[in-house]
């Protein structure tokens, strides 16, 4: 057996492990159903938001520390912009889980932040028209991501260092035991001494026996015309979270093409099957994310220019899965439960580490499928 790992999935966390696999001379094979940055998964949608001020929890900052480097090694080796710092808003109540999340990571890591009220907010940043019970934490290390580029880019650095990829061919079946691991895709049997399963919202079909406790969730992106585009440029946009009290924050992004910024609602999308996806956008999908533009973005026309689709694979607490689940020669890398991208190139590491030297030292204890066994919901394998 020659082959070190394979990596099943190539897109947003498995081109990043088949990159970090090949840069350190392991042999790797990379197995992706379609091709790298398809718009069938999650990896999509022209821009993705990274923000430090973590709310989802401080454990996450120092993947984020260490993240934000990787992305510029890998912009520099593949020679293409992927990272556009622009500085980032969390707009809410003051003691609302985002703004208080935000401040409360912020502190922990000595994180750079500024809070401003409903008037210094709109004076510094008149796209926003916040309530009067509402502040915005300013935060300087967040911007925009190019998935779709960024994608291409650690795939394609992974087969310029020597890693075979091998793409539409959908893997059916993962077989482990003591002496390796066996993948079946199209007909051939692939054969490594570990696997790293990165499959995305196909990750609980492709591994059934586990029962992991996963949902896949539709989500609309919608993009839309500026007045005035130049204030939405990237260099006087920042990416923002819009906490709004008892329903599904919506968030945006800065207009990369020069006319519309993109606006969406974070979760509350429908339950959807990966192979069935409704991908044609209704009215009704883009309603909330038209009604948000109109209520708090003067500068933005509340009629949808274009509209994608794209899926969220959710844990119950909405944190990642990360770990062996099941056999120990079998790593989980994925369910990132809507906010994993900007952590990509670490989890990419991460992933190798785990494959290869069952450790690493990113801490990724508290993503351990072994969380959902004590309660029954995950198989031990």
């Amino acid at each position: 057996m020659t082959t070190d790992v394979i990596v099943i999935g190539a897109g947003t966390m498995g081109s990043m492990a088949l990159w970090h696999a090949a840069r350190r001379g392991l042999a790797a094979v990379g197995i992706e159903q379609f091709a790298p940055g398809h718009d069938r998964g999650s990896g999509h949608g022209e821009s993705r938001m990274t923000r430090t001020a973590y709310f989802e929890g401080p454990e996450y900052v120092p993947l984020i520390q260490a993240a934000l480097p990787l992305w510029r090694e890998l912009e520099a080796e593949a020679g293409a912009e992927l990272l556009t710092m622009t500085g980032g808003l969390m707009i809410g109540p003051p003691a609302g889980e985002l703004v208080s999340g935000a401040l409360r990571s912020a502190r922990a890591h000595g994180l750079a932040c500024e809070v401003l009220g409903p008037a210094e907010a709109a004076a510094r940043f008149p796209q926003h028209r916040l309530a009067a019970d509402e502040v915005a934490l300013w935060e300087e290390g967040a911007g925009v991501l190019r998935p779709e580029r960024a994608i291409r880019a650690a795939a394609g650095r992974a087969v310029a260092l020597g890693a075979e990829l091998v793409t539409g061919v959908r893997v059916t079946a993962i077989e482990a035991d003591a002496g390796g691991v066996a993948v079946r895709a199209g007909g051939t049997v692939y054969r490594a001494r570990r696997a790293i399963v990165c499959a995305g919202p196909w990750l609980g079909r492709l591994l059934p026996d586990l029962g992991l406790p996963l949902t896949v969730e539709r989500q609309v992106m919608a993009w839309f015309p500026a007045a005035d585009p130049s204030a939405f440029a990237p260099d006087r946009f920042p990416v923002f979270v819009h906490d709004r009290a008892g329903r599904p924050a919506a968030y945006g992004l800065p207009a990369l093409d020069g006319a519309t910024a993109k606006v969406a609602i974070h979760h509350g999308g429908r339950l959807a099957d990966p192979d069935a996806v409704d991908r044609a956008v209704t009215e009704a999908d883009t309603a909330p994310a038209a009604a948000f533009v109109a209520q708090t973005m003067p500068g933005l026309t509340p009629a949808v220019a274009r509209s994608a689709v794209c899926l969220y694979t959710n844990t119950p607490d909405l944190h990642f899965l990360v770990g062996a689940a099941g056999p120990p020669n079998v790593t989980v890398v994925s369910a990132c439960s809507g906010h994993g991208f900007k952590f990509a190139p670490v989890m990419g590491e991460v992933a190798v580490d785990l494959a290869v030297d069952g450790r690493t030292r990113h801490d990724v204890a508290g993503f351990s499928p072994a969380r959902f066994a004590a309660s029954g919901r995950v198989s031990p394998g």
